[in-house]
């Protein structure tokens, strides 16, 4: 059995529109699935949500005025309930990790709960500067937990030798009963 002219150039018409609409198709979701830059992504249990840094500046360092425009920023985005958030529970763990690039020139999470009113996530007692690591670690939330009803988390970009300030990234934990 064969194929007439016709049939042969209908089916090479079909494969090349399809082989078109392929090739369109990679090339956006390529496109769209790029990651965005500088995502910073907050796990609770099973649970994550991303971000992009509050405060950046291209990658040169923030001064001072930009570093207290990014903190009243923030307080005011927390206000209006516009930051990136998750419940939390005791008995969960809780992590938080950077992009590699900003990982490298250090970093350090905080959140305003426990003992001491404020609590390394990431990084010493302190908040010292972690450099190379991406992921804090998956670390037991109920001594991380402030006793209202959100745990307020702020991971910053700094430098461990300069001590500048690259990016700072917030999320609110919202306190779940157990």
């Amino acid at each position: 059995m064969s194929l007439s002219t016709r049939a042969i150039a209908g089916i090479a018409g079909v494969v090349v529109v399809g082989a078109a609409s392929l090739g369109t198709g990679i090339y956006w979701a390529n496109d769209a699935g790029k990651p965005r830059e500088n995502v910073a992504t907050m796990v609770v249990g099973t649970s994550s949500t991303t971000a992009a840094p509050f405060c950046y500046n291209d990658g040169k360092p923030l001064d001072n005025d930009a570093l207290s425009a990014c903190l009243e920023g923030i307080k005011q985005a927390r206000k209006d309930g516009k930051l990136p958030e998750l419940d939390v529970r005791a008995s969960d763990q809780i992590g938080v990790g950077v992009p590699k690039d900003l990982a490298k020139k250090g970093w350090f999470a905080l959140t305003n709960g426990g003992s001491g009113g404020q609590t390394a996530l990431a990084g010493g007692a302190q908040g010292e500067v972690v450099t190379g690591v991406t992921y804090s670690g998956s670390k037991s939330a109920g001594p991380l937990m402030s006793s209202n009803d959100v745990t307020s988390v702020t991971v910053v970009s700094q430098d461990k030798t300069s001590q500048e300030y690259y990016a700072v990234w917030a999320f609110d934990l919202k306190n779940k009963n157990s």
